[in-house]
C-alpha cells in the first residue's frame, strides 16, 4: 500500500470540513433560508461569493472543470437573488450548523481551529484566485467558523495549485474530466458529465483529443502514459500545497491530524448520501506519514 504524503493526508481531513457548506443538509438549508433554491444556485453563489458580484468569465476560469454554458446559466443571474455578502453569511452559517454535531463531545476543537488557522494563514496566494479571495475574508470569532474558513482556504489553495498543474499538462476543463473518469476505469461518467454540464458532443470531442495525444486508447481506456502523468500531476499538486505544513512543522501537523481525524470521519459518515460527486469525499487518513 502506497504511503500518503503529508499534504494529501491532511487534505483528506480538511476537505470534509469544507464540503459541508455545500453538500450537508444544513448548508443547503441555510442558502434556502437566504432565498436561494436549488443545489447549483447555492453552490455557485457560495463558492463564487468571495470574488464579489462577478459574471461567468472569471468563474469559468477559476472553477475550471465546469462547462461554460453551465456557469453562464448561474452567473450573473444568481446576484439578482442574493448578494455576495449574504451568500458569504449563508455558507458560514450552514457550515456552523453542520459542524456542530460533528464535533459534539470531542475535545481539542479550539486547538484544532487555532492550528488549522495558522496553517491556512501560511498558504501563499500568488496566482491562486480562490485561495486569495477566501483568505481575504475576516476570521470568524468562533472555533467552528474558524475551522471551516481555514479548511476552505486550504482546500482552494490546493485546488488552485492543482489547476496550475493541469494547465502545464495541457488539459482543458472537459479533457480533465474525461481523463479522470478514464483513470477510474470509465466509472462515473453518468455523474461527472452532467455534474459539470458537458454535452455528449463536448465529452466525446475531449475523448478524441486525449486519444490523439496518447492518454486514451481507441476504446477510451486510460493508457500507461495517462497513469504515469496522473501520478506526476498528483505529486506536483502535493508539492505546491506543502508550505502550510512546512510552516506548521511536523509535530504540530501530526497533532492537527490527530484532532481532525474523528471530525472528518463523522462528517463522511453523515455526508456520504448527500454528496453528488462521482469522486466522493476522501477517506480520512490516520497515522504518521
Amino acid at each position: 500500500m502506497t504511503e500518503l504524503s503529508t499534504e494529501r493526508r491532511l487534505w483528506s481531513l480538511y476537505e470534509p470540513l469544507h464540503a459541508v457548506s455545500y453538500f450537508a443538509p444544513q448548508g443547503r438549508a441555510a442558502f434556502e433560508e437566504a432565498g436561494v433554491r436549488g443545489f447549483w444556485r447555492g453552490y455557485f453563489a457560495g463558492r463564487a461569493a468571495p470574488l464579489g458580484p462577478v459574471g461567468a468569465a472569471p468563474v469559468i476560469a477559476a472553477f475550471y472543470g465546469f462547462a461554460p454554458q453551465m456557469v453562464h446559466r448561474a452567473l450573473p443571474d444568481i446576484w439578482t437573488r442574493i448578494t455576495p455578502e449574504a451568500a458569504l453569511e449563508a455558507r458560514l452559517e450552514g457550515a456552523r450548523r453542520a459542524l456542530t454535531p460533528a464535533v459534539a463531545g470531542l475535545s481539542g476543537i479550539d486547538e484544532a481551529a487555532a492550528l488549522l488557522r495558522e496553517a491556512a494563514s501560511a498558504a501563499e496566494v500568488y496566482g491562486r484566485i480562490l485561495a486569495a479571495a477566501n483568505a481575504a475574508q475576516p476570521w470568524p470569532g468562533d472555533d467552528l467558523g474558524t475551522l471551516w474558513l481555514a479548511a476552505t482556504v486550504l482546500r482552494e489553495h490546493r485546488g488552485d495549485g492543482h489547476l496550475a498543474v493541469l494547465l502545464v499538462e495541457g488539459l482543458d476543463g472537459a479533457e480533465a474530466m474525461v481523463w479522470r473518469v478514464a483513470l477510474n476505469d470509465g466509472r462515473g461518467r453518468k455523474l461527472a458529465q452532467p455534474a459539470r454540464g458537458w454535452s455528449d458532443e463536448e465529452w466525446d470531442a475531449a475523448r478524441t483529443r486525449l486519444h490523439q495525444r496518447g492518454y486514451l486508447d481507441g476504446e477510451g481506456t486510460a493508457t500507461e502514459k495517462a497513469r504515469s502523468a496522473y501520478k506526476t500531476l498528483e505529486e506536483t499538486t502535493d508539492q505546491l500545497a506543502a508550505r502550510p505544513w512546512q510552516v506548521l512543522g511536523r509535530d504540530r501537523t501530526e497533532r492537527l491530524a490527530e484532532l481532525l481525524a474523528p471530525v472528518a470521519e463523522r462528517i463522511n459518515a453523515e455526508l456520504g448520501p448527500f454528496y453528488p460527486n462521482w469522486i466522493q469525499l476522501p477517506t480520512p487518513a490516520r497515522g504518521a506519514s
